[in-house]
């Protein structure tokens, strides 16, 4: 059987009002019996009081907020022939100082009953004493509506009253599918341990105290933001004191995540793509939604070499920026990497060194395909001192390589072509006794001399 784990959070608020400076947070906690199944090391009831409390906690002395406390599944166990759909309690009435109060009656709720949302909902939306505040409602729930009432309808009567009803969801251990049971209500998110619904439940109550939101538009090449999977950076403006740091996410719908930040500052942002991308000096607007446009379109570098036998040679690319010399990435044979659109220099450190020009474009893969090289093999008879030349089509001559003195044999990776031995022993004092030797190497082919 799958379990799954909700936070609904519903933003109950008038036309009208949005910006005053109460607000009110209701939590609604399931205790139905169902909770009481193990999670981790704990069960779910004993999580979700745990963390509830030190979110709680954490709420101390924040001015202009009241708090109040719904429970359902409490009073009522649940047996074969019977559940109470009624069993939903205000437990604590909304109140500046009665943080320890709730906390508790948190700390005393026993999981016992049935999972009555829809009315639990449509209760809440009474408990308010007035629209003139920014009121919130988080719900947390380990399971679906286990009576008649369908919470879809009873969020359409709500909104149908005027009533605006936003949730975010966190389902835990589910078909992530079933999720769209709930589009009716909102949107939602899922987590599957106890942290991610701890750092959720943390963010919910910061986007109810903020009601300041972003979305980071990662914009590709037709304005469109679909680009995606890298990691943003949010610093202090004109510092290097980092703020936030995540991985850029599209949601379900494949739009940039929602994310809570402070607009206490002007920010700098750095998106990693290769290469960065900064921009300087945003300000976020307090009590809206703000979304920031980078345009960052991506496509792919991809380095192969077909013709070779051995797949796994470590053949390092060096990636440069256009009419520049400094490296941005040095990626290896057999990989793909994303890059900014635009022209690039590629130096594939190979031997003899292997030079391309590459233009990336919007979503395209670009294929360097190397050829593969051959085994240079050679034995000296003493210690030896030894210089391996390209012989180039006009017959000039570029150098390769030097080989190790120290070693009478070894095996070099040349790339395919005609080359030139130069050497002398070392015991040997005179120049005239230098030799030259004519390689041909061939690729996915071992070359050997003996000298």
């Amino acid at each position: 059987m799958k379990f799954i784990y909700f936070i609904f959070i519903l933003l109950i608020t008038s036309q009208n009002i949005v910006g005053q400076n109460l607000t009110r947070i209701l939590f609604i906690l399931d205790a139905s019996n169902s909770m009481n199944a193990e999670w981790g090391a704990k069960t779910r009831i004993d999580l979700a009081k745990e963390h509830l409390n030190k979110s709680l906690e954490n709420l101390v002395g924040i001015p202009n907020l009241e708090i109040a406390l719904r429970v359902y599944g409490h009073q009522s166990p649940i047996t074969a022939t019977f559940q109470d759909c009624n069993d939903t309690k205000l437990e604590v009435i909304f109140g500046k100082n009665n943080i320890d109060q709730i906390k508790r009656r948190v700390t005393s709720i026993e999981a016992k009953g049935t999972t009555p949302i829809a009315r639990s909902l449509e209760a809440a939306a009474g408990d308010f004493p007035d629209t003139l505040a920014r009121n919130f409602i988080i719900l947390i729930t380990d399971g679906l509506e286990a009576c008649d009432n369908d919470p879809c309808v009873i969020a359409k009567k709500l909104k149908d009253k005027g009533v605006k009803v936003t949730p975010f969801v966190i389902g835990l251990g589910m078909d992530l599918s079933y999720l769209e049971k709930f589009k009716c209500i909102g949107t939602y998110f899922d987590a599957e341990t106890s942290e991610a619904f701890s750092s959720t439940l943390k963010t919910v109550i910061n986007k109810t105290l903020l009601n300041t939101t972003i979305q980071i538009n990662l914009n590709d090449i037709s304005k469109k933001p679909s680009e995606t999977d890298v990691t943003v950076f949010l610093y202090e403006s004109g510092t290097k004191n980092l703020k936030y740091s995540f991985v850029h996410t599209l949601n379900r719908y494949g739009n940039p995540d929602t994310l809570v930040i402070s607009p206490d500052w002007k920010y700098d942002l750095v998106v990693n793509t290769i290469p960065t991308i900064e921009k300087k000096d945003i300000t976020i607007q307090k009590h809206i939604h703000n979304t920031i446009l980078v345009d960052c379109p991506q496509g792919f570098i991809k380095s192969t070499c077909n013709n070779c036998y051995d797949k796994s040679k470590q053949i390092p690319f060096r990636i440069i920026a256009n009419d520049s010399k400094s490296t941005l990435n040095v990626q290896y044979l057999n990989s793909t990497v994303k890059y900014l659109v635009g022209n690039y220099d590629v130096e594939v450190l190979t031997l003899p060194r292997s030079y391309y020009k590459i233009k990336v474009t919007q979503s395209k893969i670009e294929i360097i395909d190397i050829v593969a090289p051959g085994t240079f093999d050679y034995q000296f008879s003493n210690d030896y001192v030894a210089q391996v030349f390209l012989v180039k089509l006009d017959n000039s001559l570029d150098w390769v390589c030097n080989l190790e003195d120290k070693s009478r044999k070894s095996q070099w990776q040349l790339q395919p072509g005609n080359y030139k031995l130069v050497y002398r022993l070392k015991n040997q004092k005179s120049t005239n006794y230098s030799g030259e030797k004519l390689v041909k190497i061939e690729s996915n082919r071992i070359t050997t001399i003996k000298l």
